[in-house]
C-alpha cells in the first residue's frame, strides 16, 4: 500500500531535517503518528472506507508543513527527489483502490492538499497563490482551506508558498 511508503518518505524528511538541527512542530509529529495508526488500523482489518480519507488528510497535511520547512534547509533538487517518490507512492496508492480518495469537491483526477492560513500568510494570499499557480481552493470550516489540481502546480504553489513565507 502507498500509505506506508508515503509515510516513510516524511519520516525521512523529518530525520533530515533533525539532522540540520531543526525542531520539528508537536503538531506535525502528532498528525505523522496519527497516519501510522490509521494505516496499521486499515491494514488490520482490511476496510478502507473513511481510513484512507483520514490518513490522506493527515499525510497532506504533514508532506506540506515539512516541504514548506525542508524548502528552507535542503537544495531544490533534494526538495523534488522527495517530492517525486511522494506523487510515485500515491500513484500507487491510486492503483489500489481509487474511491477512497474522494474529498467533497475535489474532482478525483486531481490532488489536493490542506493548508492551514499563517500569520504572514492569510488566506486571501493563500487564495491568490492557487489562482496563480492554475489551482482551485476551498476555504473549509475549520478555517484551513483545501487546494487542488494539477500535480505539477500543486508542486509550483507549495514553492511559492514557502518563498512568501521565508520573505516575511
Amino acid at each position: 500500500m502507498g500509505y506506508l511508503a508515503v509515510w516513510k518518505i516524511l519520516e525521512e524528511i523529518i530525520i533530515e531535517l533533525r539532522r540540520k538541527g531543526q525542531s520539528i512542530p508537536a503538531a506535525v509529529m502528532n498528525d505523522l503518528r496519527a497516519a501510522q495508526t490509521m494505516i496499521k488500523i486499515m491494514n488490520a482489518s482490511g476496510k478502507h472506507g473513511d481510513a484512507s480519507q483520514k490518513i490522506e488528510e493527515y499525510l497532506s497535511t504533514v508532506e506540506a508543513r515539512l516541504v514548506t520547512e525542508a524548502q528552507k534547509h535542503f537544495p531544490p533538487e533534494r526538495i523534488d527527489e522527495w517530492l517525486r517518490r511522494i506523487e510515485q507512492a500515491n500513484i500507487e496508492t491510486d492503483s489500489g483502490d481509487d474511491e477512497t480518495r474522494f474529498i467533497a469537491g475535489v474532482p478525483r483526477d486531481q490532488k489536493w492538499i490542506r493548508v492551514e492560513p499563517l500569520a504572514n500568510l492569510p488566506l486571501e494570499r493563500l487564495e491568490q497563490l492557487a489562482k496563480e499557480t492554475n489551482l482551485s481552493a476551498a476555504i473549509q470550516k475549520d478555517g484551513r482551506m483545501i487546494v487542488y489540481g494539477q500535480a505539477d502546480d500543486l508542486k509550483d504553489f507549495i514553492k511559492k508558498m514557502t518563498e512568501q513565507t521565508g520573505k516575511k
